[in-house]
């Protein structure tokens, strides 16, 4: 075999030998003679090989040709060379030599940190920096080779090719600033980049003594420099210490963050710490907590509390008297607001700066195209920060909106994070991007659930209870699922997707008569299966001298339970969304410190803010869609302060859509456990119609 190279093309000129006698393979295809002592046989295999690699042939040179189709160039330098090797003699020119394939780059990253920003330069070996974009434009379009300007070829599937091909895909690089060699880019981005250096063995990096430093603090945040205040010192615990020293190391370098403990663990303590020792060490100006409104009394108790040095103004009452407090805040330490009058008043805060921003329960802000979202993001603050228990509740776009508060643009654009991450993690299972992901925000969030930190704290142990209709309800119940089932059946998805509240009407009414046919229906007046079993449990817990809370999401189901309470002769105390938030807590403050047995509390009014460890039992009267409201709601008794363990009871009717919801609710977990070990997912919403008549 005899190749050459000229003017881009690849010719082999393929001999069989016998002896002395040469014969050139493609004599047979000029129309010369085949002598009869040639093997035909062996001959044409060898023309069929060279076909495969060759895309024409020459017949004036008899020579096969690749003629500049650098794909079959490629496999030809990369696997053809070294079959014919194994087939016969090669010989080749200087020209056809000098044709190199590199299976080796060789890159190396330098990083420094300079007053906030992180500069990043690359050296690479043999090539130029717009080779090397240029290289991995290639390997983006999933190409296993580039071919140089020189016509030399470069193996991509070369692991440091990948790897920084992904660390500037990941660190959004420009093409424009990665050819000057030294890229700038935000402080934040250094503790993705430390760990995706420390992954890739193929990339040689010098980390200048800042970053080091940088990344070290973060490693041992109980090292840190930051005291606790005194008054606070034998207060907090070792792990709200921790969370304490976390956020002073996130502030000092003008980061934010998310501290997502679990229900109970006191991230208000942590939070009113950092203020604290914010005025201990003379920090100028007002700090802003928003926070949904049935919690802004509860902010006040605790600095009362925890911190009273502290001069607190709380943003409410009539439109005139906000505007007033918020023009006179100068002199505070704090100001607390809730969302729902942040937004009214937010051209009120104009031209307003504060020194610290906290959002409480900041799965408030998931929906990023709500006002609430808008409003907290248009405050000016120098240090912004969220707590909530829950960051993900339903989908990871709410994980989205909390940072694009903390930090817009880490999380980049909301388009690109919906394409890169978003979409792959939940349609497709993407390891790759839920690793990527997890890796991005691991160091932007604090989460520490009960059973990691508190020993001394009791176990949660949770039952479901099954309650079973009697003729009379299983016929109601059967009946209104026939309905529902002809009203899902005979829509296409399209006019189901139009139809979705009608839908949720239809199930809403079923759930009722899981829990008492009354609430569906005005003139029933047989049995419950639940109500029934529901007092029996009461009884029981009272007569064992347990404290019980009843959550039901329905307003009327607890009217009918404090009727059978009442008819029973058993005292109880009653919150629902129509409490006022002051009465409130004038009944938490009674029922965890008199002998009244039941609290019965709608779902949602009690899901935040109410501190009830005078309670051990638990009565979840009705499943709700998402999980995570009911294990907020749990957490009211299952919390600091408690010394029992606490038990916790769902209520299920049998064969029914109670079952379907609750096996939902394990189901539909895996997305957030995945991402930070939270609970949620779907919707009534977005459900397809064949999950809806699953649910059926």
């Amino acid at each position: 075999f005899f190749l050459d190279y000229q003017q881009g093309k690849i010719f082999c000129v393929a001999k069989a030998c016998y002896g002395e006698e040469q014969y050139n393979l493609l004599d047979a295809l000029a129309g010369n003679m085949i002598a009869a002592s040639r093997d035909e046989d062996k001959e044409k295999q060898l023309v069929e090989l060279l076909h495969y690699y060759f895309n024409d042939v020459d017949m004036t040179e008899l020579a096969f040709v690749i003629d500049k189709d650098e794909d079959i160039m490629w496999q030809f330098l990369e696997n053809g060379v070294a079959q014919l090797m194994e087939l016969g003699d090669v010989n080749s020119t200087d020209s056809f030599q000098r044709i190199k394939i590199h299976n080796k780059v060789s890159v190396s990253v330098g990083v420094s940190i300079d007053s906030g920003l992180m500069d990043l330069s690359l050296s690479i070996s043999e090539f130029s920096l717009e080779d090397l974009l240029a290289i991995i434009g290639s390997y983006k379009n999933k190409k296993k080779y580039h071919r140089l300007r020189n016509g030399d070829f470069v193996n991509i599937t070369n692991k440091a090719i990948e790897e920084l091909a992904d660390m500037f895909t990941a660190m959004r690089i420009a093409p424009s600033d990665f050819v000057k060699g030294k890229m700038q880019l935000p402080a934040y981005r250094a503790f993705y980049l430390d760990k995706m250096l420390e992954q890739n063995a193929y990339l040689y990096t010098e980390r200048d003594s800042n970053f080091r430093r940088l990344i070290k603090e973060f490693k041992v945040i109980n090292e840190s420099d930051f005291e606790v205040p005194p008054s606070l010192a034998k207060i907090m615990r070792n792990y709200q210490e921790y969370g304490y020293k976390w956020l002073r190391t996130l502030a000092a370098y003008g980061f934010g963050g998310v501290l997502a403990d679990d229900m109970g663990l006191g991230k208000t303590l942590q939070s009113i710490a950092v203020l604290a020792a914010a005025k201990e060490a003379g920090e100028e100006g007002t700090s802003l907590i928003v926070c949904p409104a049935s919690l802004i009394y509860n902010w006040q108790e605790e600095f009362t509390r925890f911190a009273p040095a502290l001069k607190i103004n709380l943003i409410v009452g009539t439109q005139k008297e906000r505007e007033e407090k918020i023009a006179q805040l100068t002199g505070y330490d704090v100001a607390i607001t809730s969302y729902d009058l942040l937004k009214r008043d937010i051209s009120a805060y104009e031209g307003k700066t504060f020194n610290y921003e906290f959002i409480d329960e900041a799965q408030f802000i998931k929906n990023y195209t709500t006002a609430a979202a808008k409003s907290v993001k248009l405050i000016k603050s120098k240090h912004r920060f969220a707590l909530t228990g829950t960051p993900i509740e339903n989908r990871l776009s709410e994980l989205w909106s909390i940072f694009d508060y903390l930090m817009p643009g880490y999380l980049y654009e909301y388009s690109c994070f919906k394409k890169e991450l978003e979409q792959p993690i939940v349609k497709s299972n993407d390891e790759a991007a839920a690793k990527r992901l997890k890796q991005l925000i691991a160091p932007f969030i604090l989460r520490r659930l009960k059973k990691d930190v508190l020993n001394e704290l009791p176990e949660k142990i949770e039952e479901v209870r099954i309650a079973c209709f009697d003729a009379k309800q299983q016929a109601l119940y059967d009946g209104q699922v026939v309905k529902t089932l002809k009203l899902v059946q005979s829509q296409s998805e399209e006019e189901l997707s139009k139809s979705k509240i009608q839908i949720l009407a239809e199930l809403m009414r079923l759930r009722q008569i899981c829990c008492d046919p009354g609430l569906a229906f005005s003139n029933y007046e047989g049995a419950s299966a639940k109500r029934e079993l529901c007092l029996e449990m009461v009884q029981s817990a009272i007569a064992g001298e347990h404290k019980v809370l009843i959550f039901s999401q329905f307003k009327s189901m607890l009217e009918l339970l404090a009727d059978d309470l009442q008819r029973e002769g058993i005292g109880y105390y009653t919150i629902t969304g129509e409490t006022p938030k002051e009465k409130r807590l004038e009944l938490v403050r009674a029922f965890n410190n008199d002998a009244t047995p039941v609290f019965l509390i709608s779902l949602k009014a009690g899901g935040t803010g109410l501190n009830l460890t005078g309670a051990d039992v638990v009565i979840h009267y009705d499943p709700w869609w998402n999980v995570a409201a009911q294990n907020q709601a749990t957490d009211r008794a299952h919390r600091i302060g408690q010394e029992k363990v606490v038990s916790v009871y769902k209520l299920v009717a049998k064969n029914s859509i109670e079952e379907k919801i609750l096996k939902m609710q394990n189901d539909k977990q895996n997305l957030a456990e995945s991402i930070l070990s939270v609970d949620g997912r779907n919707s009534i919403f977005t459900m397809s119609k064949e999950e809806l008549l699953n649910l059926l």
